[in-house]
């Protein structure tokens, strides 16, 4: 037993990584490794642990992604409370080094086609091992690693230059957010840009457009917090931004690049609006 727990904690780390990416939750990701841990202790020998292992987290995960969408899930407007054993800044810090854009297009795919995926994809799992976890043939889970990644990897209508070019801006944008400088702002917005909002993004009795650099620049001094938790991704196919603390997709931004300004932008947050948009990631 000494020997497997070693074993065990020396891949912890890995199966964390992993289940983490599978199922974009900290908590349930931990619970997972528990769970293989647990069984580990059930069975009499193991020819090869890290595999072994490997496969029983990929179970469980595809057990809870399976539950998860078979029971409705209200949208929510704003960010949901960790669970009392939450570890809120691990989980922040484990999604800025996946990537929250990735996190989000992930939890886009089908429980299936996300196992397969990050088996497949970001852990070079083979598809002759990848086949019993979803009781699949390897071929047909080589299809649905091949489906994943085609709905994960997104197209833009934009020749590649115009594409970097808008992806330059956006990022300039979320700097200076970030840094909430009004003259920075000043710098990456056109004098008449446009922001536009949801009623749900703003507090009560706020304006749902506003025009101007210098008022625009001001509105987005508060958005500032939330820019910490935001990523440049293809929003419908042109580059945008989505704000995901801990990975969960709570805003989308709909950016509008006019040579090297942000022209307009447009903050989504109606859960409707959130969920019919086809949001990809950038390279």
């Amino acid at each position: 037993m000494d020997e497997l727990a070693e074993e065990f904690e020396a891949e912890r780390g890995r199966l964390r990584g992993l289940a983490f990416r599978m199922l974009g939750s900290l908590t349930e990701a931990d619970d997972a490794v528990q769970e293989a841990w647990l069984r580990l202790n059930r069975v009499n020998s193991v020819d090869n642990p890290a595999a072994w292992l490997t496969t029983v987290v990929s179970r469980v995960c595809l057990d809870v992604l399976r539950s998860r969408k078979a029971r409705r899930e209200d949208p929510f407007e704003v960010l949901p409370e960790p669970a009392a054993d939450a570890d809120p800044a691990a989980e922040v810090e484990l999604a800025e080094s996946v990537g929250r854009a990735l996190l989000v297009v992930l939890d886009a795919l089908g429980p299936a086609e996300r196992v397969a995926f990050v088996l497949h994809d970001l852990f070079a799992v083979p598809f002759e091992r990848i086949a019993p976890v979803l009781d699949r043939t390897p071929v047909a889970a080589k299809k649905l690693a091949s489906r994943a990644r085609q709905r994960v990897r997104g197209t833009s209508p934009l020749p590649p230059a115009d594409l970097a070019r808008h992806r330059r801006v956006v990022d300039a944008f979320l700097a200076a957010a970030r840094g909430g400088d009004l003259e920075e702002l000043l710098d990456v917005l056109a004098p008449d840009v446009v922001r536009r909002a949801d009623a749900v993004a703003l507090p009560a009795g706020a304006a749902l457009e506003v025009r101007g650099a210098r008022a625009v620049a001001r509105e987005t001094q508060v958005f500032g917090k939330r820019a910490h938790f935001a990523e440049a991704a293809l929003v419908d196919g042109a580059v945008g931004v989505v704000v995901a603390p801990r990975g969960r997709l709570l805003l989308a931004l709909a950016v509008a690049v006019e040579g090297e300004r942000v022209a307009a932008y447009e903050v989504v947050a109606d859960p409707a609006r959130l969920a019919a948009l086809h949001v990809t990631l950038l390279g």
